[in-house]
Parts: C-alpha cells; structure tokens; sequence
C-alpha cells in the first residue's frame, strides 16, 4: 500500500510539473502564432496570411488540399470573430498536442524498460522503478519540451561557416517555427511513428485490428493536415513490407495485406491531394522532378557540413549505439525515416514557379526530428538502466543539449521579430 502511494504521488508530481512546463509553453507558442498573424511579413514572415485566407475559402495563390488545420480555425471563427485569431488558435492547440504525445510515448519507452528489467529481476527491479519513476518523469517531461526546440547547429551574430549563407537554409531544423502547417501536423506524426515501430515488430505473428485502426486513423489525420510526413512514412513502410516479403518467400502474404488494408483511406487522400497541388495547369508546368540536390545546392555550398549541422547528435550516438539498429525496431526505425526523408529532399523536387519553396525538405525535417527522438529513446534506456559508463552518457547528453541550447537562440531571435533563415 505504502509503494502503491508512493507511485501515486510520484505520478501526480510528474503531472503537475509537466502541466506548469505544457501551459508556459502553450502562453509563447501561442504569442509566436499570434505575431505571425497579425504582425508585419517583414519581421515575423510565415504563410499565416494564406491560410487566414483558404480557412474563410478565399482564393490564394496555394494550393492546400489537406483540410483539417483550416477547419478547426474554421470552428474558432464561429465563436470569435477575428480570423487571424483562430488561426493562431488552431495552430497553437494542434501543436501543443505533439507535445503531450511526445510526453506520453516517452514514458511508455521507459515503462517498457522497467517492465523489461523486472521480467528478469522482478524484486529488485520494481523496487529500482518505484525509486526512479518521479526522477525518469521528470526527466521524460523536460527532455519533451526540450525537444520542441531542438535545432541545427549554428554560429551566433550572423557568423556562417564555410560553404553556409544561412543558419536555417540549406541546413534545416526539426522545429521550424515559420511554419505553421509543418508544426500543426506533428502530433499526428509522432503517434504515427510510434505506432508503426510496434506494428513492425509483431505484424507478421498476430493482427493486432485496434493498433491497426488506430494507426490507419492517425495517418488519414497526418494526410489531412499536412502530407509531408506521409511520404516518407509510406516510403519506409513500402520497403520494408516488400523485403519481409521477398525475405519470408511470401509466406507472411496475409498479415502483410491486412496491415496494408489500413493504408488504403490514405492512398486516397494522396491521390486526390496530388492532383490538386501537382495536376496540370494552364499558366505553367507542375509536377515532381529528379534530379540531384538540385534546389538544395541553392541555398548550400556544402550540404556534407548541412547534414553534419543538423543531425550532430543523432550521429554522435550513433557511434555508441551500433548494435542498437539490431536490437531496437524503434531505434532502427528512426534511423530509416531519416534516411528516406534525406533520400527525398535529394532526388526530388517541385516542378513550377514553387521551385524553391523546396517542399520535399518538410519530409527530410520530419526525419531529423524522429533521428532525434530515437536518440532520447537509447538515452532514456540507458540513464534508467544505468549500466552505461557515466561519463560517455554524460556526454552523449551534453550533445543533445547542444542543439536545445542553439534552438533556443535560435526561436529566441524568431520570437523578437528576426528572420527565419
């Protein structure tokens, strides 16, 4: 009863103080979308405008077939007036929820390893867990926060290394606050992506219908909103699939179709969202291109040292966690999204006059952004675990909070009115 308490109240601490870290949050993401609303492009430049504009079912120069962040503002504006508030609203609701998402998925990783530890000392084990659940909560609510601010690496007072003519540009950045749509699709994103790494483990032994729904519902919702992430997802997904197929001779046929079943509402989506952005028109060419960093090379003379940038940490740990792409479907997993989101912005490009808009680098931030989660997942493991040198998982740490520090310069300078890029 006394152990049974202690969890509780080590529960309820956990909540409250990720609940005060959620609200301040929620307050300056909230102030950031409200300024790119109603603010001056000059200084705090977004695609808010247009969106206030497709949510009232205005014309615009866009196309946004993926509807749910317009209607959601859409439902604002029955109750409150002002468009450019409900905009800032939805946003700020939609991108708070990642957040808990990310909270949430975090601390069933370490659950997991607690379970795991106790399946093979289960006294000891428990115990440690009861001991560790409010330090491991904490931990898991800061690292949340941490982690929606997260970005590349950079040199302050606009000092650029070589090869680089921006911080942002031709770098990227798994927190691009500029961009609403990128950061209102993120919750669906993170469901999805935790969801997938478990189905991959078990799909071809049982059909588990409920995660499959579930899975198949969050991807229609990550489509609708904003379709980034979908591609690269579907990509991995595809591959994968194919390869325990060609591997297995085609005996895993039938778990393979049934989990396939679930992809079908979002194939849809994709179909009609493709000829909406990309169908033919009568005032220039459209479509997707391939060609070889074609638009990245614009804005990077040296997209090595971009990658390098971007992803410090994730390859720093790498280095340390080899024999991980093996043991962990998760780990692995993060580290394929990355890859074909890298892939994608490479091969591929906009055909027409939005060239340079260099849409296909959504899905590759959407990559850095998972190579990163993945990194908390091994960090958290191995913190709880403890059986790691101290120093080397110190150090590892002191990575990742190297690229927190530089984001929050980095939203730091977003937030007073600075340029993006």
């Amino acid at each position: 009863m006394k152990k049974m308490c202690a969890w509780n109240r080590n529960r309820w601490i956990d909540v409250i103080i990720f609940g005060v870290l959620f609200v301040v949050y929620t307050i300056i993401m909230f102030r950031l979308f409200y300024n790119q609303t109603f603010g001056n492009d000059q200084f705090y430049p977004s695609d808010m405008k247009a969106y206030i504009l497709e949510m009232q079912g205005l014309n615009t120069k866009y196309s946004f077939p993926y509807p749910i962040f317009f209607k959601l503002g859409a439902l604002f504006h029955i109750f409150i007036q002002s468009p450019e508030l409900c905009i800032a609203l939805a946003a700020c609701v939609l991108n708070s929820l990642g957040l808990i998402f990310l909270k949430y998925y975090l601390d069933k990783s370490v659950t997991r390893v607690a379970q795991a530890l106790a399946g093979e000392n289960s006294a000891e084990s428990l115990g440690n867990w009861d001991k560790k659940r409010l330090y491991m909560g904490l931990l898991t609510s800061g690292v949340s926060i941490a982690m929606f601010f997260v970005s590349m690496l950079f040199l302050p007072n606009d000092m650029f290394l070589p090869g680089l003519r921006f911080k942002y540009m031709g770098v990227f950045t798994p927190n691009p606050y500029h961009n609403a749509t990128y950061q209102v699709s993120r919750p669906f994103a993170i469901v999805c992506f935790f969801l997938f790494a478990d189905i991959l483990g078990e799909y071809e032994q049982k059909s588990d219908y409920k995660k499959f729904t579930l899975f198949g519902l969050f991807l229609l919702l990550l489509t609708m909103t904003k379709p980034s992430f979908t591609f690269v997802l579907v990509a991995v997904a595809g591959i994968i699939m194919a390869w325990r197929l060609i591997v297995g001779r085609f005996k895993n046929f039938l778990p393979a179709l049934r989990l396939g079943l679930f992809f079908v509402p979002t194939f849809c989506a994709l179909l009609y969202q493709f000829f909406g952005v990309f169908g033919p028109v009568e005032e220039g060419e459209r479509g997707i291109g391939i060609g070889f960093a074609l638009v990245w090379k614009e804005y990077s003379g040296n997209i090595v040292f971009s990658i390098l940038l971007a992803m410090a940490c994730p390859l720093f740990v790498l280095l340390f966690h080899l024999k991980d792409l093996k043991k962990s479907s998760l780990y692995l997993f993060s580290w394929q999204i990355y890859l074909m989101g890298l892939a994608q912005v490479l091969l591929l490009y906009e055909k027409g006059f939005r060239i340079y808009d260099m849409n296909f680098c959504w899905g590759y931030m959407y990559g850095i952004l998972f190579a990163f989660i993945g990194v908390l997942v091994v960090l958290l493991r191995d913190t709880y675990e403890a059986k790691v040198n101290k120093w080397l998982l110190s150090v590892q740490w002191l990575s990742f909070l190297a690229h927190v520090v530089m984001g929050v310069w980095y939203f730091k300078g977003i937030f007073m009115g600075n340029l993006y890029y």
